[in-house]
């Protein structure tokens, strides 16, 4: 993509997006031009169209990348390309919704077992016990642990937002055992360069320690968030509180928690439990 790639990234600074959203937006559109083998700036709708098709014919891509794609291209055609054709003509996918597998607290503590490296344990407690995203945890810092108001402060999350999260007493203590063998300086978590980790690498520690817990749910690093968030309503926890501590913008985002909480499924009773003469009913014949 050349000069356009390096304007596309400019407009989203410009515009402030994330790290991880300007390289997912760049990644979808060079994908696009890739297959058609053509500058991007020749591109019509038509081809916009048949990428689309190829995208649900032959890959069968998610509605989630589908939509990111959809995203990306709006972005590059009306904002870098400057396109008078209608961008808004580029469809969505009509949405679904996929609720998530949530790890039960015996499986959260299988997890936290499972890893021999005290710098993996204290990772995977850190993102469980405050619900934070995986680049959150990526660029958690040494003083962004408040160990005497016993608060996490999030620096910049999702939607260039502060937060602070509460610090469990528990991983304060694995966090200081952690420190006392690490000695981290700047980031807490740091790769071995000293940059950020990547999310392979979360992603690739994660599965190591679910294949050891034997966990066989289809979970992955964003599932101990999706648990903080379950066990904190299975719990009790006002839904209001639950918001502001996953930094969530809307409360239907939170609300989605209460389709897999246990505690609302177990306090609702069945119909099937209130009919009347169940006990007399003859058994059934072949």
């Amino acid at each position: 993509m050349g000069r356009f790639r390096d304007r596309m990234d400019e407009e989203l600074r410009i515009r402030g997006y994330s790290a991880n959203t300007r390289e997912c937006s760049l990644r979808c559109v060079r994908h696009c031009v890739r297959h058609f083998m053509r500058p991007p700036d020749q591109l019509t709708p038509e081809h916009i169209r048949q990428y689309q098709l190829y995208l649900t014919r032959d890959r069968q891509v998610s509605w989630p990348y589908f939509t990111q794609v959809v995203c990306a291209l709006r972005f590059f055609f009306r904002l870098v390309l400057k396109k008078d054709w209608a961008v808004e003509q580029i469809p969505y996918q009509r949405t679904g919704r996929k609720l998530p597998e949530i790890l039960s607290p015996q499986e959260v503590t299988a997890l936290f077992r499972a890893p021999t490296n005290l710098k993996h344990r204290a990772r995977l407690m850190t993102m469980y016990a405050g619900g934070l995203r995986v680049s959150e945890v990526t660029h958690l810092g040494v003083t962004d642990l408040d160990s005497q108001r016993m608060v996490i402060r999030i620096e910049q999350g999702k939607g260039r937002k502060d937060r602070y999260v509460m610090l469990s007493s528990h991983l304060r203590t694995v966090l200081q055992e952690y420190w006392r063998a690490r000695r981290p300086k700047g980031l807490l978590f740091p790769s071995p360069n000293g940059r950020p980790l990547t999310r392979e690498s979360i992603n690739r520690f994660f599965h190591q320690a679910r294949r050891r817990a034997k966990i066989t749910k289809r979970v992955y690093p964003y599932s101990l968030r999706h648990a903080c968030a379950t066990h904190l309503l299975e719990s009790g926890t006002n839904i209001r509180v639950i918001q502001t501590l996953l930094g969530h913008r809307s409360l239907r985002t939170t609300q989605r928690y209460t389709h897999v909480a246990a505690s609302f499924l177990q306090d609702t009773q069945s119909p099937l439990d209130r009919l009347p003469g169940l006990e007399t009913l003859p058994p059934p014949t072949r």
